[in-house]
C-alpha cells in the first residue's frame, strides 16, 4: 500500500508544484478523509467506525480540529464596514398603511 502511495505521490508532484514541499502519508489520507466526512455532516460515531477506532472519543480530535479551523477562518475575515441607517417610509407607503 505504501509503495503504491509513493508512486502516486511521485507522479502527482510532477503536475502539482505545491506537493513537492509536502509530506504525504497513509495517515494523511486517513485524516483528510475523516475531515471531509465530518465537514460533509457525517456523524462522528460513523467516522469512528469507518476509521476503526475503538472509541468515538479517539475520533473527537477531528471535531476539535474542525472547530479550530472554523475559528481561524472567522478570525481572518474582517467584519463588513456598514453604517447603520434607519428606514424612512415614503408618503405612498404611509398612505397605504393609513388605509389599512
Amino acid at each position: 500500500m505504501e509503495q503504491r502511495l509513493r508512486c502516486a505521490v511521485r507522479a502527482a508532484r510532477i503536475k502539482c508544484e505545491s506537493l513537492k514541499a509536502k509530506r504525504v502519508s497513509l495517515h494523511t489520507f486517513r485524516h483528510t478523509t475523516a475531515m471531509h466526512l465530518l465537514q460533509a455532516g457525517v456523524d462522528l460515531s460513523v467516522i469512528a467506525l469507518w476509521l476503526g477506532h475503538e472509541s468515538p472519543a479517539t475520533t473527537h480530535q477531528y471535531l476539535a480540529a474542525d472547530l479550530a479551523m472554523k475559528e481561524r477562518a472567522l478570525a481572518a475575515v474582517e467584519a463588513p464596514r456598514m453604517t447603520a441607517t434607519r428606514f424612512k417610509p415614503g408618503d405612498r407607503l404611509l398612505a397605504f398603511l393609513d388605509r389599512l
